[in-house]
């Protein structure tokens, strides 16, 4: 009992990180064989969300707790997720605007496979990010809000009364800051012009 104890333990840990959820690979490494996955889930103590990743039963729902699941899916052959949740997604989870995406956002590397079909709740922009771009958030990574920004006004997919409240939002709660902007050396001049422009132009 103690042993199976102290392997529920292991598993949980890596689970309460992940908003309850884990893949096979982490919880052969917590200590459960591959050959009692099924058993877990028939006796209802894990619940099959996707292939290979699973969720504590009693573990309740966050509110984001989608984003790990796809989150989780991202990850490498060696088990590391790759994707950050970008663009719309980043958009409306630091809720700037009023952009609600349907879809989530998510950038992966630009060799980036998976078999299969890509879900339909998912669209995949290619890139890779500067670590100080990135910032961890309840078991996943997303874009923080200058980068976001910044991406979201060099695609051109926003309407641009929501990047001009986006981007007065920002520096409003203070997300943004003039001498962040000046520094941000990965940002083109041009797209910090652009946020001058919409962080200093009139309302109405």
């Amino acid at each position: 009992m103690g042993k199976y104890r102290a392997t529920y333990d292991r598993l949980y840990g890596i689970a309460a990180d992940q908003q309850g959820y884990f893949t096979t690979k982490q919880a052969i490494e917590a200590g459960y064989t591959d050959n009692v996955h099924s058993f877990h889930v028939k006796a209802g103590n894990w619940i099959r969300e996707h292939r290979g990743i699973y969720r504590l039963a009693k573990y309740p729902l966050a509110e984001h707790s989608d984003m790990v699941l796809w989150y989780l899916w991202s990850r490498s052959q060696a088990g590391e997720p790759q994707g950050v949740y970008s663009h719309q997604t980043a958009l409306s989870f630091h809720d700037l605007s009023d952009v609600n995406p349907s879809k989530l956002h998510m950038t992966v590397p630009a060799r980036f496979r998976r078999s299969g079909k890509l879900p339909k709740v998912l669209v995949l922009h290619r890139g890779t990010f500067h670590k100080d771009d990135v910032q961890a958030a309840q078991g996943f990574r997303i874009t923080r809000p200058l980068r976001t920004i910044a991406d979201l006004l060099a695609e051109g997919s926003v309407q641009m009364d929501h990047m001009e409240q986006a981007v007065k939002q920002a520096f409003q709660r203070g997300l943004i800051t003039r001498s962040q902007l000046k520094s941000a050396a990965r940002i083109p001049d041009s797209i910090k012009r652009q946020i001058e422009r919409l962080r200093d132009k009139p309302l109405g």
